[in-house]
């Protein structure tokens, strides 16, 4: 998945209208639109088993997982994006801005799957921006190249605590929501490239 950047300054408002029509998406950032590229099948397949294995253990509770057409924007900053995967407890609140009520406020975890095109992004103006919302628990990132999930997490202090956990072998607790997931779940017929081995070093 890669990014393409416009060259004019948009309004949030302009933003929306266009992406009611528009045959990719796009995230909104500080004026400017970045048009999201297609991604890979281990991509797909990894953002698939996500869905399933967090949402299935989410039952019966008050929690939900969303999958990446479901918008969400940073009111602190202004960032509007699409994760691949988040998921929201309790009562659903939309940006104000957005009439069609296609953008959500308060996730309480937050997944991407890591490309080579986007890494950057996911770990430079999203995790940045992600930070400043109130009710995240947990930013979850993803590799599509090694079972390999990076789990970012606040502090009771507000800094934030990096845990890795690595191999098929591992399980992931996932902050906020009582839930855990094996890897091998995540990693479900997800083939990694051939020079790379199983765990990154």
């Amino acid at each position: 998945m890669g990014l393409v950047q416009s060259q004019k300054r948009y309004s949030p408002e302009e933003y929306y209208a266009r992406e009611q029509g528009a045959a990719f998406k796009s995230d909104y950032f500080d004026g400017e639109i970045f048009s999201m590229a297609g991604g890979t099948d281990e991509h797909s397949a990894i953002s698939g088993n996500i869905i399933i294995a967090v949402g299935s253990r989410l039952r019966g509770s008050d929690c939900a997982i969303r999958e990446s057409n479901l918008r969400l924007k940073v009111q602190a900053i202004g960032l509007i994006t699409y994760p691949d995967a988040a998921v929201y407890c309790g009562e659903a609140q939309f940006a104000p801005d957005d009439p069609a009520r296609h953008t959500r406020l308060n996730p309480t975890v937050i997944f991407e799957v890591l490309s080579k095109s986007t890494e950057g992004y996911d770990r430079g103006v999203k995790f940045g921006s992600y930070r400043q919302i109130p009710s995240l628990k947990g930013y979850v990132l993803v590799s599509q190249t090694s079972a390999h999930v990076e789990v970012n997490q606040p502090s009771a202090d507000g800094t934030w605590i990096l845990r890795d956990i690595k191999g098929l072998e591992a399980t992931l607790s996932v902050p906020g929501i009582n839930v855990t997931v094996p890897l091998a779940e995540i990693y479900d017929r997800v083939t990694f490239p051939a020079h790379l081995s199983l765990m990154e070093p």
